[in-house]
């Protein structure tokens, strides 16, 4: 039997629960990764009944969950926190918009999302950190190695007591590694880890479609991390064979512009070689969901995601049990 696949519903925040059940259940989806909406997860509303409510939506249309996500929030816990951000909190996280103020208010929130997390009965929590050091990533002016590592021991004291809250809960972090992050690939991802003294609650949501077009090699990411592999989001992206007016950094166009060197990209329309990542995923023995995060400016959403599910359904597969050749094999 193939893996679940999921739809996480960040895409889809402006319909009701009700409504996302509907559809992904037509759609024919396994389940839900709830991202924390209003409409979908409000956390402000956080109670046994309030979750209770959303698991007999969830169980009214045959649906599963194992996974809730909240970027937004995590963003800022370790973010140098400016007025962009105002944009993706609510007004009781944001209060003044002092910037320790809101990483602490931030830290808190990540730490009842545990508290979600078992009154629903998932086991994952997919977010992001934030960086205090992604303003240094081009090195000029000339940036010191101590400046960088003291960056890794700032998310490593943020994020611990959220660890440690959410060990003791039987949950998981699973930070999706991506630019703007502390870890947006291999090796940033490696540094992290030994920052967190590979804390057992800390692992990865695999997406590759933030890694391919940086060139980073998004098939070894899965071997190199295999122990934290924790959360797989299915997303591609397209990137250019040629030079383009604006490359990797983007040029401050918007996504869909016809100048960008890459672009999210509906499942299958993209650069991923999701067979690479499928044969990988089956090699470490990943048994986790497959989620669809749908991104595609030029698609409308509801043509995307059926065929979305459709593509991972078909490059989904389990390795074999037996050798093909066995039976040449002398009894």
């Amino acid at each position: 039997m193939t893996r679940k696949v999921t739809l996480y519903t960040a895409q889809w925040g402006d319909m009701s629960l009700e409504t996302i059940c509907q559809k992904a259940k037509a759609f024919g989806y396994d389940g839900l990764e709830l991202a924390c909406t209003e409409n979908h997860l409000d956390i402000a509303r956080l109670s046994p009944d309030y979750c209770k409510e959303i698991k007999d939506t969830l169980a009214k249309y045959g649906l599963e969950l194992f996974t809730i996500s909240n970027h937004t929030v995590g963003q800022c816990v370790c973010d140098r926190i400016d007025a962009r951000h105002r944009s993706i909190l609510p007004d009781r996280l944001w209060g003044d918009g002092e910037p320790e103020g809101v990483r602490q208010r931030a830290a808190e929130e990540m730490i009842r999302l545990g508290d979600a997390a078992v009154l629903l009965g998932a086991k994952t929590i997919v977010g992001f950190t934030g960086s205090p050091i992604w303003h240094l990533l081009y090195s000029f002016p000339p940036v010191s190695p101590d400046e960088i590592q003291a960056g890794f021991k700032e998310v490593a004291t943020r994020f611990k007591p959220i660890l440690d809250s959410y060990q003791e809960k039987g949950v998981k972090f699973a930070l999706e590694v991506h630019p703007t992050e502390i870890a947006f690939d291999i090796s940033s991802a490696q540094t992290l880890l030994e920052a967190l003294d590979y804390h057992p609650a800390f692992g990865f949501n695999y997406d590759p479609s933030h890694l391919g077009y940086q060139g980073v090699d998004y098939v070894a990411f899965i071997q190199t991390f295999a122990k934290q592999m924790v959360h797989v989001h299915m997303k591609d992206v397209w990137w250019s064979d040629k030079p383009t007016r604006a490359g990797v950094f983007g040029g401050h166009l918007p996504f869909g512009h016809p100048d960008r060197y890459w672009d999210f990209r509906s499942m299958g329309r993209g650069r991923i070689d999701f067979e690479e990542i499928i044969r990988a995923l089956n090699r470490i023995d990943y048994q986790g969901p497959l989620s669809v995060e749908w991104e595609d400016n030029g698609m409308d959403r509801e043509h995307g995601a059926t065929e979305s599910l459709h593509f991972v359904k078909q490059v989904d597969f389990r390795p074999s049990n037996v050798a093909f050749d066995a039976a040449f094999e002398k009894k």
